[in-house]
């Protein structure tokens, strides 16, 4: 199988970012797998589409900052490659990291995405279903039981105005963002602050403000789907609780602000949630989604390169990578259903 890896910039990938570790896990199965950031891609004026893409020396490797290593080296195969000659393409960029610095990279990997569909290539996740998902309102699809209560504007007396019918707590965030970037607890301690903390938010586009779910205090849950299903190996689900830090009194539980993560114990209730926006999921095309789950709530979906799959198999003891390579060594196959 030809793998197609699409990332913001090679240079700002991770070692413990998900896609080194499907990379990786895909390198190790046999394949040939070829990374490109969102200023690598060529239309041509034959039409074709085309990537000025990196590959790593094509060998086994046991550690993740070795491989990213490798890419980054000068022993690393470059080459303009045809994407019509891949058989996957996996779109694993982040448009929210391209808003403010680079905003002509918001949108590549969907776009080129699109044309590489036109040639034959299985997209994942589709273009078509990630440009209705390119902010937080895609929650807004799915059945009002599954998501909390939601405001999304700009105006500050509606803001205000739903705070107060929440009793004067309600989390407020950012429509396009991620990494929990401005993402504020609003109480009525902090009611002096409200007015510094909604032009902040502003000055990123629209207002989230939505209920605020008491048991968040005690984390969120990150449950990987893939296909519309909990992912799975050995009866393992590939989830894990993030939690803050000990004594920290941000309210973000994510990864990159700082959250540790904690096995856990997956319920009826995580897995109603799952069974309810799957079948959809599935039929927009979201191959792989991260869902974050309190209590019974969904508070996002995350399809745009959702991460910590590789802490879910160190505190599961499985490798769910591997597990996601075999679903597209399965869907290349011919005649299976894509």
């Amino acid at each position: 199988m030809r793998l197609g890896i699409a990332v913001n910039d090679i240079a700002t990938e991770w070692a413990d970012y998900t896609t080194t570790h499907l990379a990786m896990a895909a390198t190790n199965l046999g394949h040939e797998v070829w990374y490109m950031g969102m200023g690598d891609f060529v239309y041509a004026a034959d039409e074709s589409v085309h990537a000025h893409a990196t590959a790593v020396p094509c060998k086994r490797y046991r550690a993740s900052h070795v491989y990213l290593d490798r890419l980054r080296s000068s022993n690393a195969r470059r080459e303009c490659i045809d994407l019509a000659g891949l058989d996957v393409l996996l779109l694993r960029n982040d448009p929210a990291e391209d808003v403010i610095h680079r905003p002509w990279a918001r949108l590549a990997g969907i776009n080129f995405g699109r044309l590489a569909a036109r040639h034959g290539v299985l997209v994942l996740n589709d273009p078509g279903g990630l440009s209705h998902a390119t902010n937080k309102m895609y929650l807004q699809a799915f059945p009002e039981r599954v998501r909390p209560r939601t405001l999304i504007s700009r105006n500050r007396d509606d803001i205000k105005a739903f705070i107060r019918d929440q009793g004067g707590t309600a989390v407020l965030k950012p429509l396009a963002g991620s990494g929990g970037r401005n993402v504020f607890l609003v109480s009525p301690a902090e009611r002096g602050n409200l007015n510094q903390i909604i032009e902040a938010i502003l000055a990123e586009g629209y207002i989230i403000a939505q209920q605020y779910l008491p048991e968040a205090a005690a984390g969120d849950v990150r449950l990987f789907l893939m296909d519309g299903e909990p992912l799975m190996s050995g009866g393992r689900y590939a989830a894990f609780r993030r939690v803050r830090r000990s004594g920290d009194a941000d309210i973000r539980n994510n990864m990159t602000a700082g959250g540790v993560a904690q096995k856990v114990q997956i319920t009826d209730a995580m897995l109603e949630v799952a069974h309810t926006v799957g079948p959809k999921l599935k039929q927009d095309g979201m191959f792989l989604v991260g869902l974050d789950i309190v209590g019974d709530k969904l508070m996002e979906i995350n399809v745009f390169s959702p991460g910590g799959l590789m802490g879910a198999s160190e505190l599961e003891g499985r490798n769910f990578a591997r597990e996601v390579i075999h679903a597209l060594e399965r869907k290349v196959e011919p005649g299976q259903p894509r």
